[in-house]
């Protein structure tokens, strides 16, 4: 793939999350990586990880008490995740448009091409998670990626790819700046 187009305004980080139900499925893993990429979504980060407990309850913590919460716990600690920095023009409300409504019951009901109607089991097996306002990006991203920088990737390189000098490597499955305009943060 070539350069990403240009980006009149700032780009916007969000966190994706593709759950057990989805990693378990590499056609689903892939058609979710596809959606990233058609939708002009830039892959500034990703990585597989497992979680233990303590990292679920401790990233669920909100929901303490709810009656789904521990259900939850255990469903994100059943298998591996993959975890992404996505980074695009109002990339919050976006992507949560392509996730679509948390209940995979009206998904498929009212957005059924989206990524839930598509694929998701149940309401807990539901595919993926994302970031529901800019404040909730910053601290998620934060939490699985706390060696990235936020502040340096917006000084150093977001202008760079928002002038679009992104290119996708397919190897490592993700946006990078050519060699000569790479940054430390990158």
């Amino acid at each position: 793939m070539g350069a990403v187009p240009r980006s009149a305004r700032p780009l916007q980080l969000t966190l994706a999350l593709l759950k057990p139900d989805a990693v378990a499925h590499p056609p689903v893993l892939e058609a979710v990586h596809e959606t990233i990429l058609n939708n002009k979504f830039l892959i500034v980060r990703t990585k597989e990880l497992m979680w233990r407990r303590e990292d679920s309850q401790r990233f669920y913590q909100e929901h303490s008490g709810r009656f789904f919460y521990r259900r939850l716990v255990e469903f994100m600690t059943s298998g591996p995740m993959r975890a992404y920095i996505l980074a695009h023009e109002d990339a919050v409300a976006r992507w949560r448009s392509l996730m679509g409504p948390t209940k995979v019951y009206r998904a498929r009901n009212t957005a059924p091409d989206s990524i839930r109607g598509a694929y998701g089991l149940t309401d807990t097996r539901n595919t993926i998670h994302g970031s529901d306002s800019a404040a909730s990006a910053r601290r998620e991203i934060a939490f699985f990626f706390p060696e990235f920088s936020e502040s340096l990737w917006y000084q150093q390189d977001e202008p760079r790819l928002r002038c679009g000098l992104a290119r996708y490597d397919t190897g490592e499955r993700v946006h990078s700046l050519p060699k000569a305009s790479r940054t430390e943060s990158s």
